[in-house]
């Protein structure tokens, strides 16, 4: 469901260059273009990058912790029983891991490939700068013969940024890429593709289908921690871009598409919105009952993966699941 995309500053030493800090206001710019342009489509959408502040990174945790959220802990399950085999079959002397956050289940991983011997670097990308410190240096004390290299940045536009050399093992776990559109999906492990050589490898995490009155539970919990969650993103866009979003004024309704196999949560207007954006020059107008489409979390099988990632250049692995076939693991190889 993670799916950290704002920008941030790529070197964590504070001493940007011209071309990085040009970087950084472009990515901002763009940023703002991409909610304007959202929120006058139809259906109107708002990116999901607008979720994560300091307040929805903490409630999307909370999440994780939920008795109806599953994912986590099925995922941390699967890497527990086999990253000593994930280990033995890539022999990948650097692994990499796509909006790492605190790294937690990645030691899991980290673990296998220490005892193995073989693991020379571990290279955490994320968005947050502090988060990505406060990793760095808790892994350093726990591997201190790993060189541990973060790289500050957001999976969507800095796939160039990740470091070459040996054989590489790019992780993307906790369902993330089931937050992206179809067409975005492929473009994204499309790009994957394109910086990795062949014989890298990728593990990534994906929720499994399963009963819909289980997966609509899983969102719409009964703490109401993901309708905080979904409804913080009006109040990031009041609060940044000086909006007057009536963030009271809707209703959290999360449904089951069955055509794209996918959770869709959205907001709807209880009463007709009027709001104005400062920032964007823009003036919003929904009538009653017009909805915002704020997240979605597609499910998948595993033949639709295996074929989705074949289609891009990726084969020949494993598919790992938990017990319960909750959530699922592929390990696959970029193709010659």
């Amino acid at each position: 469901m993670h799916h950290s995309d704002q920008t941030a500053d790529d070197t964590a030493d504070n001493t940007f260059s011209a071309d990085e800090r040009a970087e950084t206001e472009t990515a901002s710019a763009e940023a703002h273009a991409e909610l304007r342009r959202a929120l006058q489509r139809r259906p109107r959408t708002v990116p999901p990058r607008w979720l994560y502040d300091d307040r929805g990174s903490d409630l999307f945790d909370q999440i994780t912790r939920l008795p109806e959220y599953y994912q986590t802990e099925a995922e941390r399950q699967i890497l527990a029983d086999h990253s000593t085999m994930i280990a033995e079959m890539t022999a990948a002397t650097t692994v990499i891991e796509l909006g790492s956050g605190t790294s937690d289940k990645t030691r899991t991983l980290l673990d296998a490939f220490a005892a193995r011997g073989m693991i020379e670097r571990f290279v955490p990308l994320d968005v947050s700068e502090a988060t990505l410190l406060d990793a760095a240096a808790m892994l350093g004390e726990r591997y201190p013969d790993l060189d541990v290299s973060p790289v500050i940045g957001d999976f969507n536009q800095h796939l160039h940024r990740l470091p070459t050399g040996g054989t590489r093992l790019v992780a993307f776990l906790g369902g993330t890429i089931g937050n992206f559109y179809r067409e975005e999906r492929t473009a994204f492990l499309g790009a994957l593709a394109d910086v990795l050589d062949p014989g890298d490898w990728v593990l990534l995490g994906v929720d499994l289908i399963k009963p819909v009155d289980r997966l609509l539970s899983a969102y719409n919990d009964s703490a109401g921690t993901t309708d905080a969650f979904i409804r913080n993103a009006l109040s990031v866009i009041n609060r940044e871009l000086g909006g007057n979003i009536d963030v009271g004024n809707f209703d959290y309704v999360p449904f089951w598409d069955g055509r794209e196999e996918r959770i869709d949560m959205r907001l709807r207007a209880c009463e007709p919105e009027r709001a104005r954006i400062e920032a964007l020059d823009l003036d919003v107008e929904l009538e009653s009952g017009e909805e915002l489409r704020i997240e979605i979390s597609t499910k998948f099988s595993q033949g639709r993966l295996l074929a989705e990632l074949a289609e891009v250049g990726f084969a020949d692995g494993a598919f790992f699941t938990d017990p319960a076939n909750d959530f699922g693991i592929a390990l696959v190889r970029r193709q010659p």
